[in-house]
């Protein structure tokens, strides 16, 4: 027969080995294993069971849109939901459900208020929800544990009550105090914008004439002032030329006054005529330059000179027939009231020249303030653009902040109708049936763990401190020498019947460890 080899000797060997420590060793290791699951599936029964009961509350968007009504509160979910909690987390708050519940008051059970409070803020846990596709909260789960699943179901009731109240409360809290805050702003906004609107209503004040609006009037009242002064200097030469003409005329009529003829001999009268005739002639000649013919005084003038010619030529006449001392006598007559009507023409004049002259002093006067003006108007219109900016910048702060005083009101009147983002619940707290700790299923199977791993050890250290020798292999390392024959071991009728005993005892043994272990978790996942 051909020799195996080394590898599938050994492996042969080892196997053979095994199956050897199996038969010689199986009692050892159900005992530990059955009392190593044994003791920690009972000590899952022994543990006091605690109910965990829960609560999904949703997280409800506003009924109205952002788009209408904006909130004025923090977006931030994740760190409301944390301020929440810490306020329902509170020693206080905690303390009055601990007392208006009765918790916490078996044996075991912590005795100062504080370790009440830290008990159970460790039996109280939240759980946010969030959507896979943008990670945002839209829900979140309120646990709490008890002993009694019914104290469980009433706590997680009384908290989530409290989530949803203070949520509302917080709410409305922070809109108010953001409207309050607004509304202070706009308050200091309103006191800037009227200081400004006060300092450009005394700068116009101050600056009326010189503003950049009056500008373009004042350009046109000074155009019209410059003509009015312009026909002033015409009228104040015009009326300056009539004097100098009435003093000539005077002069000639004094001096024609001492004598009845002319240097070539002829009468006095026609050259007073004469004179008359020249002096209306001009009259004519600058009214006519002023106004058109159908004026009343151009016409008068008209008919006093169309008389004297008429009386010209009837004196002409009269001395070319009459004797030269009548006329002589009549020139005198005539020429009397001539004087006295250009001497009265001449003071009329000169009242007339002053008046010119007063009216164009006030006119430069005028003209000189209006061009002054003008010329102030570029400092002043810079000075009035940087109070101009400025009231600008506070108005616009006040519109903005009057916009957005308005936004928070209806925002705040939308969170005291209970219309913003609100907290419902949608599955109330359970009534657990089955303990959340201990898992008894689960310490079923660590319990099995622990049995196969205590039986193992066991059955090692019977093998470590066994000295006999069970196999050809252990033979041949002890000896030095190759072993030539073995004897086989021969057994009596009693020792068959003992090894038959044990063998069935091992089987009985494994059947039971297995039905225990079965039947063990079977119960504890039905009870929990």
């Amino acid at each position: 027969m051909p020799e195996l080899p080394e590898e599938q000797e050994t492996a042969g060997f080892e196997f053979a080995r095994y199956l050897d420590v199996i038969r010689r060793r199986h009692i050892y290791f159900l005992i530990p294993l059955f009392f190593g699951w044994v003791i920690v599936w009972g000590i899952s029964w022994v543990l006091p069971a605690q109910y965990k009961s829960s609560t999904l509350i949703l997280v409800e968007e506003p009924t109205m849109p952002e788009k209408y009504v904006a909130p004025n509160v923090n977006e931030n979910l994740q760190d409301r939901l944390q301020s929440i909690t810490q306020q329902i987390l509170s020693r206080t708050r905690l303390l009055t459900i601990i007392d208006r519940l009765q918790l916490y008051n078996g044996r075991g059970m912590p005795a100062s208020p504080d370790d009440k409070v830290d008990r159970m803020r460790k039996d109280i846990s939240v759980d946010l929800v969030r959507d896979s596709r943008n990670n945002e909260i839209t829900a979140f789960k309120i646990n709490y544990s008890a002993r009694n699943p019914r104290v469980a179901q009433e706590v997680t009731n009384e908290l989530s009550r409290l989530f949803i109240n203070e949520n509302l409360k917080v709410r409305q809290a922070q809109s108010e105090g953001t409207t309050h805050f607004i509304e202070k702003q706009l308050e200091d906004a309103h006191q800037a914008l009227s200081l400004q609107e006060a300092k450009v209503r005394a700068f116009q004040t101050a600056h009326d004439s010189t503003l950049p609006s009056q500008q373009a009037s004042n350009l046109q009242i000074l155009s019209g002032l410059q003509g009015q002064l312009q026909n002033e200097q015409d009228a104040l030469n015009s009326a300056k030329q009539q004097k100098i003409y009435f003093q000539s005329l005077i002069e000639q009529y004094q001096s024609l006054h001492e004598t009845t003829h002319t240097p070539d001999g002829a009468p006095s009268s026609l050259t007073l005529i004469d004179l008359e005739l020249s002096k209306l002639r001009a009259q004519l000649a600058d009214l006519s330059s002023k106004y058109t013919d159908s004026y009343p005084d151009v016409q008068k003038l008209k008919a006093q000179i169309a008389k004297t010619e008429k009386e010209r030529a009837d004196l002409a006449a009269s001395q070319a027939s009459g004797g030269a001392t009548g006329q002589s006598i009549g020139s005198d007559s005539t020429m009397r009231p001539a004087l006295l009507q250009l001497q009265s023409q001449l003071r009329a004049n000169e009242v007339e020249i002053a008046n010119r002259e007063k009216a164009v002093a006030a006119l430069e006067a005028r003209i000189n303030d209006y061009q002054a003006r003008l010329n102030e108007a570029p400092t002043t219109e810079q000075l009035l653009a940087e109070l101009t900016r400025g009231y600008e910048q506070s108005k616009a702060n006040y519109d903005d902040l009057l916009k957005k005083k308005n936004e928070s009101v209806m925002a705040t009147s939308m969170e005291q109708m209970q219309q913003g983002e609100r907290f419902t619940i949608l599955d109330p707290a359970s009534l657990p049936t089955k303990p959340d700790f201990p898992n008894r299923l689960k310490f079923c199977g660590m319990g099995l763990a622990v049995g196969i791993a205590f039986g193992l050890i066991v059955v090692a250290l019977f093998e470590i401190i066994d000295d006999r020798m069970h196999s050809e292999k252990e033979i041949k390392t002890l000896l030095p020498i190759a072993v030539l024959s073995e004897i086989p071991q021969i057994r009596g009728v009693l020792e068959e019947q003992r090894e038959k005993r044990r063998i069935a005892f091992g089987v009985v043994a494994a059947i039971f460890v297995l039905v225990s272990i079965l039947a063990g978790s079977t119960f504890s996942y039905l009870r929990g």
